[in-house]
C-alpha cells in the first residue's frame, strides 16, 4: 500500500506542471504564513478579502488593454490598499467602510470591463485559481516579489507585532505607526496578488485566514502560532494538490477545503479536550501587559524598595 502510494507520487512528480505547482505552493505558503499571521492578529481579514476582490478590476482592465493581468491586479490591489489606509487614518471613514466602498467600486468596474472583453477563460482562471497553470515566469515573479514581502516582514516583525497589539502604545514607544500600517497593507496586497494564481480571487483570503486561525487554536504565543501556521499552510497546500491530481478536482478549491477540514478538526479537538472556557475573575490584561508579554515592551518600571527594607 505504502509502496504503491510512493510510486504514484513519483509518477505524478514526473510532470513539469506538477513540479512547478509544488514549488509555487511552497513559495506562496511561506509568504501567506507571515501575511496571514498579521492579518489575523491585526484583524484585517476583511481587508485581505476586499483587496483580493478589488484586484478583479485590474485584471479585467489588463485583459481589455492587452497587458499582463498580474500587473493589472498588482496595480489595483496596491492602489486600493493605499486608499483604505489613507481614508481610515484620516478618520473620514472606518476601516471596514473604506474596504467595502473601494472593493465594491473596483469589482463594479471589473464587471463593466468584462462586458467588453473576449478573454472570459483567462478571467475565470483568475477568479477561481489554477496553480497547475503556473509557468516558470510566474515562479520567478514569486521568487522576487515574494522575497521582498518576506524581507519586509522579517525586518519589521517586532514593530508590526507592536502595532498589531496596540498602535497607541507603539506610537508612545516611538515607532512609525503610520508608515508601518501603510507597509502592512501594501505587503498584504502584494501577497494577495501572488496567491491569486493559486486559489483565485474568490478563495485567496482563505489562505491568509484559515491556517493562522487554526494555529491560534494550538498555541498562545507568537513563535508557536507562526510555526503551526506554516505547517498547516504547507500541509494543506501539498495535500490539496495531491488530492486534486488523483481525483481531478479544482486545485484551489481543494486546498481551501483541506485547510478548512484541518480547522474544523482542530476546533473539535480543542472543544473536547478543554471544554468551554470559563471566565477568569479580575480585570483582563490591558494592551501594555499584552505587549510586554508578547514583544518585550516594558511598562513603567517598578519602584525600588527603600534601603534597609
Amino acid at each position: 500500500m505504502l509502496v504503491q502510494a510512493l510510486d504514484a507520487f513519483v509518477e505524478m512528480m514526473r510532470f513539469g506542471f506538477m513540479q512547478r505547482a509544488f514549488l509555487a505552493a511552497i513559495g506562496i505558503g511561506l509568504v501567506t504564513t507571515l501575511a496571514g499571521f498579521f492579518v489575523v492578529y491585526r484583524q484585517l481579514s476583511f481587508a485581505g478579502d476586499g483587496i483580493a476582490h478589488a484586484s478583479f478590476g485590474g485584471i479585467a482592465l489588463a485583459v481589455l488593454l492587452g497587458f499582463s493581468p498580474t500587473l493589472g491586479a498588482a496595480l489595483f490591489a496596491l492602489l486600493i490598499a493605499l486608499l483604505i489606509a489613507g481614508s481610515s487614518r484620516q478618520g473620514a471613514l472606518s476601516e471596514d467602510s473604506a474596504i467595502g466602498i473601494f472593493f465594491s467600486a473596483a469589482m463594479a468596474l471589473g464587471t463593466v470591463l468584462v462586458a467588453h472583453t473576449s478573454g472570459y477563460s483567462d478571467l475565470f482562471g483568475y477568479l477561481f485559481g489554477n496553480i497547475l497553470a503556473v509557468s516558470a515566469q510566474d515562479l520567478w515573479t514569486l521568487l522576487v516579489a515574494g522575497g521582498a514581502v518576506v524581507a519586509f516582514f522579517v525586518l519589521f516583525f517586532r514593530d508590526l507585532l507592536a502595532i498589531a497589539f496596540s498602535p497607541e502604545l507603539a506610537a508612545v514607544d516611538g515607532k512609525p505607526v503610520a508608515a508601518l500600517e501603510y507597509g502592512l497593507l501594501l505587503a498584504v496586497a502584494a501577497t494577495v496578488v501572488l496567491a491569486v494564481r493559486m486559489a483565485g480571487i474568490v478563495l485567496v483570503s482563505a489562505l491568509l485566514v484559515i491556517p493562522a486561525a487554526t494555529a491560534r487554536l494550538w498555541s498562545r504565543h507568537y513563535p508557536g502560532v507562526l510555526g503551526f501556521t506554516l505547517a498547516f499552510n504547507l500541509g494543506s497546500s501539498v495535500a490539496g494538490l495531491i488530492l486534486s491530481y488523483f481525483f481531478d478536482w479544482p486545485s484551489g478549491g481543494t486546498i481551501v477545503l483541506v485547510a478548512t477540514a484541518v480547522f474544523l478538526v482542530s476546533l473539535a479537538f480543542q472543544s473536547l479536550t478543554t471544554g468551554p472556557k470559563q471566565a477568569r475573575p479580575g480585570p483582563r490584561p490591558g494592551p501594555a501587559t499584552s505587549l510586554k508579554r508578547t514583544v518585550g515592551i516594558e511598562s513603567e518600571p517598578k519602584p525600588r524598595p527603600a534601603a534597609g527594607a
